[in-house]
C-alpha cells in the first residue's frame, strides 16, 4: 500500500511538469539556449574560464561571510529595538534608517574611498599587522553588504521577536527560566521561525547586491564579464551568461532554504 502510495505521488508530480503551458515553456527556454548556442560566439570562453571560475567562488564565499555576519548583527539590533530600553532602541533604529534609507553604492563608497583613504595617512597602521587587508578592497567591500544585510535584516528580526507571543515568555518565567535559558529556548527559536520566509528573500537580494563589490575592484563573476565586453567588444554573450549565472545560484538558494523552511512545523507560537 505504502508502494502504491508513493508511485501515485510520483506520478501526480509527473504531471505538473506535463501540463501545455509547461512544456511549452520547456520549448522555448531550449529553442533559446539552441539560439545562443548557434548564432553567437562563445571562443573567448576557454581564456576566461579559470577567471570566470574564481569570480564565481569569490561572489558565493562573499555572500556566505556577508549574510552570516549580518544575521549575526541583525539578531541584537532587532531584540534591542523590540524589547531593549531607548538608549539600546534608539541606536539600533538609527542605525537601520540609515542603511536602509541610503544607496548601498553610496555606503560601499563611503568605505572604500572615505574611510579607507584615511588609513594611509597613519603611520602607526601601515607598519601594522592589519595593512595587508585595509590596504586591499575585499574588506570594504564585506563590511559594507554585511552592514546593509544587517539593517535590512534588523528589521525583519524586530518584527519576529515582537511578534512572538508574550504568554510564552512569561509562562517560562513563571517556570523560573532564567532570561538567557528564555531567550536561547523560546525567544530566538520562534523568531527564527517568522523570519526564515524573509530571510530566504533577503538572502537572494544579497546576491543580487554582491555586483556591487566590483565598483571598487573586487574581482567577482560581474567583473570578470565587464573584463571579457572590454577586451573582446562583446555585449550578449557574456550578459547572457552572467545571467544565466546568477539565475542558477538564486534557483540552487532558493530551492535549499524551501527545504530547510519545509522542515520547519506550519504552527509556532
Amino acid at each position: 500500500m505504502t508502494g502504491e502510495a508513493a508511485a501515485v505521488v510520483i506520478a501526480a508530480r509527473a504531471s505538473l511538469w506535463l501540463k501545455p503551458h509547461r512544456i511549452v515553456l520547456i520549448l522555448i527556454a531550449l529553442g533559446l539556449v539552441l539560439a545562443a548556442a548557434v548564432f553567437m560566439r562563445w571562443d573567448w570562453l576557454p581564456k576566461y574560464y579559470g577567471m570566470g571560475l574564481l569570480g564565481i567562488w569569490r561572489a558565493l564565499w562573499i555572500l556566505a561571510v556577508t549574510c552570516t555576519l549580518g544575521f549575526l548583527l541583525a539578531m541584537p539590533l532587532g531584540l534591542a529595538q523590540a524589547a531593549g530600553s531607548f538608549w539600546f532602541a534608539a541606536p539600533a533604529k538609527a542605525f537601520c534608517t540609515v542603511i536602509r534609507g541610503t544607496p548601498l553604492l553610496l555606503q560601499l563608497w563611503l568605505l572604500y574611498y572615505g574611510l579607507g583613504s584615511l588609513f594611509p595617512q597613519y603611520p602607526w597602521i601601515r607598519e601594522s599587522w592589519m595593512w595587508p587587508y585595509l590596504r586591499q578592497a575585499w574588506p570594504y567591500g564585506v563590511l559594507g553588504l554585511t552592514l546593509s544585510f544587517a539593517g535590512y535584516e534588523g528589521e525583519v528580526m524586530r518584527g519576529a521577536f515582537a511578534g512572538v507571543p508574550k504568554g510564552q515568555l512569561e509562562a517560562a518565567r513563571a517556570f523560573g527560566m532564567s532570561r538567557w535559558r528564555i531567550f536561547r529556548r523560546i525567544w530566538l527559536p520562534q523568531a527564527f521561525y517568522r523570519a526564515l520566509p524573509t530571510l530566504t528573500g533577503e538572502i537572494v537580494l544579497q546576491l543580487k547586491s554582491t555586483p556591487l563589490v566590483a565598483t571598487i575592484s573586487v574581482i567577482d563573476i560581474f567583473a570578470v564579464s565587464s573584463k571579457v565586453r572590454q577586451d573582446t567588444y562583446l555585449t550578449y554573450e557574456p550578459l547572457l551568461l552572467l545571467a544565466l549565472i546568477y539565475m542558477a545560484i538564486t534557483g540552487i538558494l532558493v530551492f535549499t532554504l524551501g527545504k530547510i523552511e519545509a522542515r520547519i512545523p506550519n504552527k509556532i507560537g
